[in-house]
């Protein structure tokens, strides 16, 4: 008897879709003995998202919600593209969607549990709580998430400065079968976190000229230049007292408008950032959102909304710490 077609998991190219990945696979792997490969999807594949894994089998995670995924698993609350969609889903035997959860593997972990009788593995437990920790800014410090030393966070860094896109596939791989402390002490893996760290000192030093304005609690800043590094933290770091930074950065697809509240000053309050985002073909969680832009001017047009809609929402006491 020919052995079952392997699946083809995407997952969203960060660290809590990287982990759901790995997760998954090794789930699949032991409960239902389905093999798997890997790819990582961006928000740039969501314009032909109708049309997406044409002829695959194939599985989500950490992605928008696809009706034809064998295995679907989400915790963002703007998964769902269109009410048609949404309609669609149903918590199923190979269906999840928690948008409570602050990332995507506990939730896979969790699933599994329940409907498959797995016996999580603890280095996949370890790897969840961090995944927690990345994925919804739950670090104790804007020191922590800037110069953490653990394993988990120097991964998370090394996947900033990655040599290609499809490199994050080998991560997963690596993920599968080994624990964070194995993978951290990879060769690349270290020699993209040494970059990083350099990136992560350079952008902290030229983030200042690149703010617009720091008006009543929200930094807005363009740094579209190629030549200006990103770091995600950079506002919080020299503007501690502020709730919200709105941005634009450059990426692999485009430009990018890119929004996330002050985790240390607003905690469970404040707008939902992935919805305001959506309006522009984004999406996101209540903390963080972002979307990509047809070209600069619309990128720098759109940051500019959103950082007008969250101030007067502060000035309201709409979105409040």
């Amino acid at each position: 008897m020919a052995a079952a077609e392997p699946i083809i998991i995407h997952y969203h190219r960060d660290f809590d879709g990287m982990v759901s990945a790995a997760v998954l696979a090794r789930i699949l792997e032991q409960t239902k003995g389905i093999q798997s490969t890997w790819r990582g999807v961006n928000y740039d594949q969501r314009r032909n998202w109708e049309g997406f894994g044409a002829g695959e089998r194939f599985a989500v995670v950490d992605f928008h919600f696809h009706p034809r995924a064998e295995f679907w698993f989400d915790h963002h609350p703007t998964t769902f593209l269109t009410p048609d969609l949404k309609r669609q889903y149903k918590e199923t035997d190979r269906w999840r969607w928690d948008p409570k959860s602050p990332s995507c593997p506990p939730m896979i972990i969790k699933h599994a549990r329940e409907r498959w009788s797995y016996v999580p593995e603890e280095r996949f437990l370890d790897m969840a709580n961090w995944s927690d920790v990345v994925d919804a800014a739950l670090y104790e410090s804007v020191e922590q998430a800037l110069y953490g030393d653990q394993p988990a966070l120097r991964i998370a860094r090394a996947l900033l400065a990655g040599p290609a896109p499809d490199w994050s596939d080998s991560i997963v791989a690596a993920m599968k079968v080994g624990t964070l402390e194995e993978v951290a002490s990879r060769e690349d893996v270290e020699r993209c976190w040494g970059r990083a760290s350099r990136n992560r000192d350079k952008a902290l030093h030229q983030f200042p000229p690149t703010v617009q304005s720091t008006d009543d609690g929200v930094v807005l800043y363009d740094a579209s230049s190629n030549k200006i590094r990103r770091e995600r933290f950079a506002a919080f770091y020299h503007h501690p007292d502020s709730l919200y930074a709105v941005g634009v950065i450059p990426t692999r697809s485009g430009f990018h408008v890119t929004a996330g509240r002050n985790p240390w000053n607003i905690h469970e309050d404040g707008l939902h950032l992935g919805e305001i985002l959506e309006r522009y073909e984004g999406g996101g969680h209540r903390a963080v959102g972002g979307a990509n832009a047809p070209s600069l001017q619309d990128a720098r047009r759109i940051a500019g909304e959103v950082a007008r809609l969250l101030r007067e929402s502060l000035s309201s006491g709409a979105a409040s710490a």
